[in-house]
């Protein structure tokens, strides 16, 4: 069952330093866009992950082609891609244990979400932290290399 419980999602939100953001897009009106600058100002480090970008730039950081391009681990995934994209990305976030998997309002994949929590991972479904962090009154502790 994904996390959902107000409580939980602070103390998930609390304890993320980075977070490798699926669909990351370069332009400033998307939604992608607007969330990575959102986290990046609340002290999170945000990786781009978007084989299209792969390379480029954007907000700061190196955008990857994939999870498992990233340059260091990362405590979560956000995912900005249409729900019947996710099971790639839900299975590669699997293979490489990453301990949070949250799918952005309107990415809903009950069986991708199945198989990560069967896993062990930590399951995010139909919401989205630029949402939640102000609504939840998250505070975010500093960040190591910050």
């Amino acid at each position: 069952m994904p996390v959902n419980h107000p409580e939980q999602l602070r103390l998930l939100l609390e304890s993320v330093n980075t977070i490798a953001l699926v669909g990351a897009s370069d332009k400033p009106h998307r939604p992608s866009h607007e969330v990575m600058a959102y986290l990046q100002g609340r002290g999170y480090r945000v990786i781009p992950v978007n084989p299209k970008l792969a390379g480029q730039t954007l907000l700061g950081e190196t955008v990857c082609a994939s999870l498992s391009a990233l340059p260091e681990p990362v405590d979560m995934v956000e995912l900005f891609l249409a729900p019947e994209r996710t099971d790639p990305v839900i299975d590669e976030a699997i293979r490489l244990n990453i301990p949070t998997i949250w799918m952005q309002i309107g990415v809903i994949n009950e069986a991708g979400a199945a198989r990560a929590e069967a896993a062990g991972l930590t399951v995010v479904m139909d919401r989205c932290p630029k949402q939640d962090i102000p609504r939840l009154g998250v505070t975010i502790r500093s960040r190591a290399g910050a």
